[in-house]
């Protein structure tokens, strides 16, 4: 099986299986999907989701959020790992988007990159999601799921599986294809057991045992 084989298999059968695939954040506004894939960072987001109600009724704006210290703002996301970075982060971030950016997220990948604690993932995700950036943001789950099924080769780096998939992709797909590759990787393509009985494309994949085929 050729990769270009192997891509539009799982192209074809992801846009006919789940046409619709969205983040499972929850979030109202792009500052609040922006705090809350800062907080994902090594965390789930069903934790995220639990620890963000409280915090974005008591902080629901950059201009809240900037006012505090992070000692003050610790006790809202001390459930979430890294509670003492990232609570320096979200401030920084949100003092940053009052003082350069007129209290608003930039939607430009590299302008977002220059606010503290949003790396290139980051980046992407609220791009992608919020204004439909044709970007594929990698993840633990993307990386995992591209390497074991056959869609990368020999990619080391996050950014190696972001270039991979990015070419391999037809543009208008990326938004939603790192949707499906993170929740296959959630639910079917687990880290330590894959259900391969239960996956779909399966007979795509490089890693499957024979006798799932």
């Amino acid at each position: 099986m050729t990769t270009k084989e192997r891509y539009e298999g799982i192209i074809a059968w992801f846009s006919e299986n789940m046409p619709v695939a969205e983040s499972e954040l929850n979030y109202r506004n792009t500052f609040e999907l922006l705090v809350a894939v800062i907080l994902s960072a090594q965390c789930t987001d069903k934790r995220v989701n639990m620890t963000t109600p409280a915090l974005f009724e008591a902080f629901p704006t950059p201009q809240a959020l900037a006012a505090v210290s992070a000692e003050e703002l610790f006790p809202y996301i001390r459930s979430i790992s890294y509670p003492n970075n990232k609570a320096k982060n979200l401030v920084a971030m949100a003092r940053m988007l009052c003082s350069e950016f007129g209290g608003e997220v930039p939607s430009d990948i590299e302008s977002m990159m220059r606010l503290p604690g949003v790396g290139r993932k980051t980046a992407n995700v609220v791009g992608a999601v919020i204004w439909g950036k044709e970007v594929m943001p990698v993840d633990t789950h993307v990386f995992r799921v591209s390497a074991r099924i056959g869609l990368t080769r020999n990619a080391k780096t996050p950014l190696q599986t972001e270039f991979q998939l990015e070419k391999n992709i037809p543009k208008h797909l990326l938004p939603i294809a790192h949707h499906w590759l993170i929740l296959h990787g959630r639910y079917i393509c687990t880290a330590r057991k894959p259900k391969c009985s239960e996956c779909g494309i399966v007979k795509w994949c490089k890693s499957a045992p024979k006798a799932e085929l």
